[in-house]
């Protein structure tokens, strides 16, 4: 039976999910992007594999999925039947059709996140979903400085819990900087906010959030840039404890192939 592929492009809002990956009795983004499937093809007969595993709260200006049918399907007609059933959190921004030769796992060639902060006061309620608030006094120069150590290669294997046997340490970070946060703005924003900006090809879990509660303990000066030079040696094998809320973190875009 000819098979036939679709790549989904999506964004939403990570705060009330758990995450992409399906969870028994856990209300996820893959959930719902199945059930919504199901409603609007009338039938089970499809599979989805998405391209990034976000965790809970996390959310995605850009990520996608990959939908696997046995009948052809129009485009146009499924981006406007996914809008109008997905709750107003999840929104479909583009589908393409795509052949056998596609694979959304191997195909993906740079992620790029966005980790957003404050300090030095609590924010208003409503940033919960997108700006994670500090109130002690981080140290932001200090944390721009270490933040460019973890640029390039290096062995992350204390950024990663519960790697597999055959998990590859050695990483590159294409981009790693933090600046002062004017790509997201509301009138309830802090007057004054940062992002931290990183890609890479691929990252371990939790990689992102272990890196980002470096930067923190730095920005509250307990741990210095030595520190951090260190722990990309590879030469201890003990995983990190100090990982960063994961309400601030965006998935900001997926380029592919």
């Amino acid at each position: 039976m000819k098979k036939y592929y679709y790549l989904i492009h999506f964004q939403y809002l990570g705060f009330r999910y758990h995450g992409w990956l399906k969870q028994p009795g856990l209300k996820t983004i893959e959930f719902m992007m199945e059930k919504t499937t199901e409603f609007i093809l009338g039938h089970t007969y499809f599979k989805i594999l998405g391209a990034s595993r976000t965790d809970a709260k996390v959310s995605a200006n850009h990520s996608a999925c990959e939908l696997f049918v046995n009948e052809p399907l129009d485009i146009d007609k499924l981006l406007i039947n996914f809008n109008n059933n997905l709750p107003n959190d999840i929104k479909v921004i583009k589908i393409e059709e795509k052949d056998r030769n596609f694979n959304i796992i191997n195909s993906p060639r740079i992620k790029e996140y966005y980790y957003f902060f404050s300090s030095g006061e609590k924010c208003h309620p409503f940033c919960a979903p997108l700006i994670c608030s500090f109130q002690e006094d981080l140290d932001i120069l200090l944390m721009k400085k270490g933040a460019l150590l973890f640029q390039g290669k290096h062995d992350f294997r204390q950024y990663c819990t519960k790697p597999g046997l055959k998990t590859n340490f050695r990483r590159e970070l294409l981009v790693s900087r933090i600046e002062e946060n004017n790509i997201f703005t509301a009138n309830f924003f802090p007057a004054r906010s940062y992002v931290y900006h990183i890609h890479s090809k691929g990252f371990m879990r939790y990689q992102v959030r272990l890196i980002m509660g470096q930067l923190l303990s730095l920005g509250k000066k307990e741990i210095n840039l030595s520190d951090i030079k260190e722990s990309l040696k590879g030469e201890s094998c003990k995983p990190l404890r100090q990982i960063a809320p994961s309400s601030g973190l965006v998935l900001n875009k997926i380029k592919f192939d």
